[in-house]
């Protein structure tokens, strides 16, 4: 049963604390693991060129920002997995505080979203910029996957499907709180 967390509520529960670090581990397993970092350099830009199957013949900077993804990826997912858990646990009582730290969270997110989808279709070749048949898994992920992300975070925001404490709500000109007469 998952615990009571007011920010989070339900659908946004399950899908930032479990669905969205899966999508950012996945990568990270794939290139430091199998399929491996040639396959995961290679996947980066669609290309009819079948991948290389090792990393014997690439370069040690790309080999080392390549890995460097991986654990931009890797950091991604726990923040998201073990810091807002910690929000959680320690600010049960303090629903506004929750939704504040994760709102700031969500805000970066969502503005690495927007930059993320940006460079992956400048960097896209531009035969096939926006012919979605012929992008790869990897295109896919880097774009679609990451409007998708980017839209459940603006309904978050918006207050679709749950209730706002912080966000969306009036608060005091002088930082305290109004006391209840």
């Amino acid at each position: 049963m998952a615990k009571q967390f007011p920010a989070l509520p339900g659908f946004y529960y399950y899908f930032f604390l479990y669905l969205e670090p899966l999508s950012t581990f996945g990568p990270a397993f794939t290139c430091l693991f199998y399929p491996g970092t040639a396959w995961f350099y290679h996947e980066l830009v669609p290309s009819a060129v079948p991948p290389p199957t090792t990393i014997v013949g690439m370069e040690d900077r790309t080999v080392a920002a390549v890995w460097q993804l991986a654990n931009a990826y890797m950091l991604l997912g726990l923040l998201q997995s073990i810091g807002w858990r910690a929000v959680r646990d320690t600010l049960s009582d303090k629903p506004a505080v929750q939704e504040r730290i994760i709102g700031a969270s969500m805000a970066a997110l969502a503005f690495a979203d927007v930059t993320h989808v940006i460079v992956s279709l400048i960097a896209a070749p531009a035969d096939i910029r926006f012919d979605f048949a012929n992008w790869n898994a990897m295109s896919h992920g880097n774009i679609t996957a990451v409007i998708v992300l980017c839209l459940v975070r603006l309904a978050w925001f918006a207050g679709i499907g749950r209730t706002r404490y912080y966000f969306g709500q009036e608060q005091p000109k002088d930082g305290k709180k109004k006391k209840k007469s």
